[in-house]
């Protein structure tokens, strides 16, 4: 360990869904032990590590999770900003409280963006349905109406298409902060991981390609297919940038539509992230362990690729075992949640050793239970 690692083996995790029970397993056969903190007494992590259960505004709860600990990272962005600056004060949080509070306002880390001088599509915040209609007029339609807070996997947005779009999607969501912004004609999305050290020593996953569906995530290519080399330089760049801006520590995650050779910034997760999922089995090092490393003072690990890689997502259902199990090149993760319609209960990892195989491997679990049927070009 340098002088910047972990001076105990216990690291705290804010919310005990499937990231922090991933994160938790990647740290084990480092010697390392964890302990939780989420207000579900059914939490996934709450099976494999310590769990207090509290309110994320209960500062006596707190203040017994954080008691012993080293370090304290989260697994999702959702988590209130003041949690996470009291937490700071009795051990370090990374990525640091400042990272969190950009990455959960859409016009704060839009506006990050602007100032770091990456492309985004257009945007404009807005308050009443006199300023929407003033900014469909600048933007155009199509356009996206988002809350600027909260929001994920499809929800708190809406595509407005034609004027009387406007005034409806506004109705659905009043009372909310809101921001419009332009629809990108995007041949794909895209996005990078990238992880950096307490020491600023930083590595970088390749572009991943990946398909939604109903704004859920269901399929993951890494690398993404093509020549990307200019892109991938760009993507690097760009999440070094906004590392740096935000003194990080740990993973981050920015996503990306790819539209005429560009690339978009679109949003960013402080955290480990679901298109980083392959890399439990198709990288040297996977996210979650680079996390750890990374906010535990350790070397970072290598981010190659084992050939070519793929993570279909399992979406309210789980299959049986034997069907993931009896494709030699699948690794099945089931994460002990209850399926429930739209619940991410579980994910498929294929690792083949060219990009026509992963196709083929991916094309056999077209029916598979919870797995939306793609069928992705190599």
């Amino acid at each position: 360990m340098n002088y910047n690692a972990i001076e105990s083996s216990w690291i705290g995790i804010l919310g005990g869904g499937q990231l922090g029970r991933m994160l938790a397993l990647s740290g084990y056969p480092l010697g390392l032990r964890f302990r939780i903190f989420d207000p579900s007494p059914l939490a996934p992590a709450g099976h494999l590590a310590e769990h207090v259960q509290g309110a994320y505004d209960d500062t006596a709860a707190l203040d017994r999770f954080v008691e012993g600990l080293s370090v304290v990272s989260y697994e999702f962005e959702n988590v209130p900003v003041q949690t996470a600056r009291h937490l700071n004060q009795r051990a370090p949080v990374y990525p640091p409280p400042q990272a969190l509070e950009t990455a959960q306002d859409r016009l704060s880390e839009k506006t990050l963006f602007q100032k770091l001088g990456v492309e985004t599509p257009p945007f404009a915040p807005l308050f009443s349905l006199e300023e929407l209609t003033e900014a469909v007029a600048r933007v155009g339609l199509p356009a996206v109406l988002k809350t600027r807070r909260l929001g994920y996997d499809g929800k708190g947005q809406a595509v407005l298409r034609t004027p009387e779009d406007v005034e409806r999607a506004h109705a659905l969501l009043r009372g909310s902060e809101l921001i419009l912004e332009g629809f990108v004609p995007f041949e794909r999305e895209l996005s990078i991981l990238g992880v950096r050290g307490r020491d600023g020593a930083s590595v970088f996953y390749p572009l991943v390609e990946n398909h939604h569906r109903d704004g859920i995530l269901r399929l993951s290519l890494a690398p993404a297919p093509g020549d990307l080399r200019v892109l991938q330089q760009r993507a690097e760049a760009i999440c070094l940038q906004v590392m740096k801006a935000l003194d990080y520590v740990g993973v981050l995650a920015i996503e990306f539509f790819q539209h005429n050779g560009r690339l978009l910034a679109n949003e960013m997760a402080p955290r480990v992230h679901n298109s980083g999922h392959w890399s439990m089995e198709g990288a040297e090092v996977s996210q979650f362990e680079n996390h750890i490393r990374a906010i535990a003072g350790l070397p970072l690990g290598s981010t190659r690729v084992r050939g070519c890689a793929a993570m279909l997502n399992l979406i309210g259902e789980l299959p049986g075992l034997s069907q993931p199990l009896g494709e030699p090149r699948a690794h099945a993760h089931f994460y002990g949640k209850a399926p429930a319609p739209g619940r991410k209960v579980g994910h498929i990892n294929i690792v083949t050793e060219t990009a026509d195989e992963r196709a083929d491997v991916i094309r056999k679990f077209a029916n598979c239970p919870g797995v939306y049927d793609i069928q992705p070009r190599a």
